[in-house]
């Protein structure tokens, strides 16, 4: 297949860098995105030819897909960077994206299936399965036509699991990477899947010169249902590689202290009070992040150790995700629900104990940050979680870290966090007491090496690193 614009460098990833809003006058308004692959683009330089896939979400984007007729969308709404997205049919989009992207992939690799009634995998499945091909093959299709020879291509995610074989075979000449954003589950759930599809999984990812993961521990599950599912040995060609996405530092530091996080400081002091401890946790209300449970074991740590009533606030910002499921919206109902219940058992007129926000904010959640003592980060199971890394280096007296031993951030953090198994909320609340009462100075010190650790490898770093990677045969 011949290349239209012999791109150098591509990035392929459900969510681009701009969406799109109609507006009531049929006008269209670009907003820009922020994200790891927009800061690692930008770090290879304007000079660099880089296109990026990506898949348009709603009805504005499909009007600015129709309005670019197909090509690459202005730069001046895309902050300069060359962006193609792909107007896939609704319906296909919707069964690949819902039905098995965040219904299936999801699920099986955060473990969060009730077994004893999920999965079905029936006559529905193998349709919405369908969708999901058909899903990869427009973007292997696109990039084929936007790559260069010999370009190199970033395909990002548990979206895109079948688009490397499917370029593959398009395009040999090229250079493919597949980086997977979430855990890998290990091989006997991972096997619930058909066996057709899992093999099918594995060996799209497979059609790239190289798989990475954010953390060893997901890079050797990988290998690991390679080896159940199609048999001894990675095949030759395929490398593993292991990229732990860190935190942005320098844009935490300036943007943390800007007037408007300023405001907001303001205001959530109010809400909490003079001189009170502050648990913090920042999360979209998706059903890994173990929000509930998290609200139970603060309940328990007021119930066993009520000399924290009145002198400690949980400040908990749980942002609305996927609502267009209902397993979801059920979930942020029981932390709305959870919530009100403690504020409504031990809450005085003086005291709140739970300040719950669920509308997004980033402004509000780098206030939070900075005036967090303690920072909850306890997921049933996370690829890595940024929140982990971004408070201790935001937390402007130094915080203490309560870190679930299935967030993929432990790996570099946990050695200076305070560890808690996400399922016990037992622990979880004599760990939150452990940590409020940590003393100031062995906070700040633990505070500082988790914020260097958390910084490690920024997100220009990470892409870069992959970049390279590709042209090293030996990594």
């Amino acid at each position: 297949m011949a290349s239209t614009h012999g791109a150098e460098v591509l990035v392929a990833s459900n969510r681009g860098p701009v969406s799109y809003e109609t507006g009531e006058d049929g006008s269209l308004r670009a907003k820009r995105g922020g994200g790891g692959l927009v800061s690692g683009l930008s770090a290879i330089g304007p000079e660099t030819n880089a296109v990026w896939v990506c898949a348009a979400l709603g009805d504005g984007d499909r009007a600015a897909v129709r309005r670019a007729e197909g090509g690459l969308l202005p730069e001046a709404d895309t902050g300069g960077q060359r962006v193609r997205m792909l107007d896939i049919d609704p319906e296909v989009f919707a069964a690949a994206y819902n039905g098995i992207a965040n219904s299936v992939l999801w699920f099986v690799h955060h473990m969060l299936y009730q077994t004893p009634l999920e999965p079905v995998f029936d006559a529905e499945f193998r349709r919405q399965w369908a969708a999901y091909e058909a899903y990869n093959q427009a973007f292997a299709k696109a990039l084929a036509e936007e790559a260069g020879d010999g370009a190199a291509v970033l395909i990002q995610d548990y979206h895109l699991a079948l688009a490397p074989r499917m370029l593959r075979r398009l395009r040999p000449d090229l250079r493919i990477g597949h980086f997977s954003h979430t855990p890998w589950a290990p091989a006997e759930y991972f096997r619930l899947l058909p066996d057709d599809i899992a093999a099918e999984l594995l060996t799209g990812i497979l059609g790239a010169d190289r798989a990475a993961f954010l953390t060893r521990r997901w890079a050797d599950a990988f290998t690991e249902c390679c080896h159940a599912v199609l048999g001894p040995g990675i095949p030759a060609g395929t490398r593993i590689g292991v990229h732990g996405l860190g935190a942005d530092a320098d844009f935490l530091r300036e943007r943390s202290h800007r007037p408007d996080v300023a405001e907001r400081m303001a205001a959530l002091r109010a809400e909490i009070g003079e001189g009170r401890r502050t648990i913090v946790r920042v999360d979209r209300t998706e059903l890994s992040k173990n929000i509930v449970r998290g609200l139970l074991a603060y309940r328990q740590l007021l119930d066993e150790h009520p000399e924290w009533r009145e002198k400690v606030v949980h400040v908990a910002f749980a942002y609305p995700s996927r609502q267009d499921l209902a397993v979801y919206r059920d979930y942020t109902a029981q932390v709305r629900r959870v919530a009100e219940e403690i504020n409504s058992a031990y809450g005085t007129p003086g005291w709140i104990p739970v300040v719950l926000h669920v509308k997004d904010d980033f402004a509000r959640s780098l206030a939070a940050y900075r005036l967090a003592d303690v920072a909850l980060v306890n997921p049933i199971r996370d690829g890595m979680n940024l929140v982990a890394k971004e408070v201790p280096v935001v937390s402007d007296e130094g915080c203490a870290l309560v870190l679930s031993r299935e967030a993929g951030a432990h790996e570099e953090m946990g050695e200076d966090a305070l560890t808690v198994n996400p399922y016990d909320i037992t622990g979880t609340a004599e760990t939150l007491h452990t940590a409020l009462t940590m003393p100031a100075a062995e906070r700040a010190e633990r505070s500082k090496r988790l914020a260097a650790a958390g910084t490690a490898l920024p997100p220009a770093r990470w892409f870069l690193d992959q970049l390279h990677a590709l042209d090293d045969q030996s990594s």
